[in-house]
């Protein structure tokens, strides 16, 4: 079969958009896990967006004139991010997604690092990725269920504002060594982010607690803070490094429950995080 790549075109995005619920929806039924996408309108709604963002370089694969997968490069900062990539689940162990992942990460040889994250039950991606260079980073759970609603003590959360970019930024540069602002302000256009005082002073922020979203903190209370204030729990849950014990069980003691194992890869830059973090599902 050949393969041919183009960029991907905003006209594109009802063709990918299938593809990428039809295949996340089969491998996670052949494993007895839930979707990660419920429905084809949440796949259209992510594909749609990354595709008409500029802070996005997406990709199609066509095969004999039909697309037949795609795959997506966030550039919003520093540190890159891969995925959602997808092929379609009738022509897939034939090289589509090896040349989906070899064309974003040449588009990203000058960034000081990319990262992305795996479902640790598929086999087949974490040979592919390991293959390509990835190194696994953190173990994570994936954790759902209803919202906490439970306010930490001399930690106040509050919307996030465009004035907060900077001191967010200064933890996000503590705990991981880089910042993410491009993410955080987009969330704060959108109105999804929040930040945590402790003693009048930002010690960490969220974009979104959520499949979509990251936070970082000074400490796991600035999580727990973040967490307990969320309304509800976004998409598919939020991800969670299992190492940290102690978020991890105080998270599994307010009720939430795990819905499925996932893994952390990165090529090039990674500082082992120097406090608490969720990453995104792009890392």
């Amino acid at each position: 079969m050949k393969i041919t790549l183009r960029p991907a075109k905003p006209e594109d995005t009802q063709a990918c958009a299938s593809i990428c619920f039809e295949a996340f929806k089969s491998i996670s039924q052949a494993h007895n896990f839930p979707l990660d996408i419920p429905a084809p309108e949440v796949a259209s709604q992510i594909i749609s967006w990354m595709f008409s963002h500029p802070g996005f370089y997406t990709v199609v694969a066509e095969a004999d004139g039909r697309i037949v997968g795609s795959n997506a490069l966030d550039k919003r900062n520093a540190i890159l991010g891969i995925g959602p990539i997808t092929v379609d689940p009738g022509v897939q162990n034939k090289a589509v997604g090896r040349a989906l992942m070899a064309d974003v990460m040449a588009r990203g040889t000058k960034a000081p690092g990319i990262r992305l994250v795996q479902a640790a039950f598929h086999n087949r991606s974490l040979s592919l990725y390991t293959k390509l260079g990835f190194e696994v980073r953190e173990p994570l759970a994936c954790i759902n269920g209803p919202p906490i609603q439970k306010k930490l003590a001399g930690y106040e959360i509050r919307p996030a504002l465009p004035a907060d970019l900077e001191p967010c930024a200064a933890v996000c540069r503590k705990v991981h060594g880089h910042d993410r602002s491009g993410e955080l302000l987009d969330a704060i256009k959108q109105g999804s982010a929040t930040v945590v005082e402790h003693h009048s002073r930002i010690t960490g922020y969220a974009t979104i607690i959520g499949f979509f979203g990251h936070a970082v903190g000074e400490t796991n209370n600035d999580l727990k803070a973040l967490i307990g204030a969320t309304p509800a729990i976004a998409g598919s849950g939020f991800l969670l490094p299992t190492r940290n014990a102690e978020l991890f069980r105080w998270c599994l003691a307010q009720g939430l429950r795990v819905t499925q194992p996932l893994t952390l890869m990165s090529v090039g830059l990674y500082n082992e995080p120097a406090g608490a973090f969720l990453p995104s599902i792009t890392y």
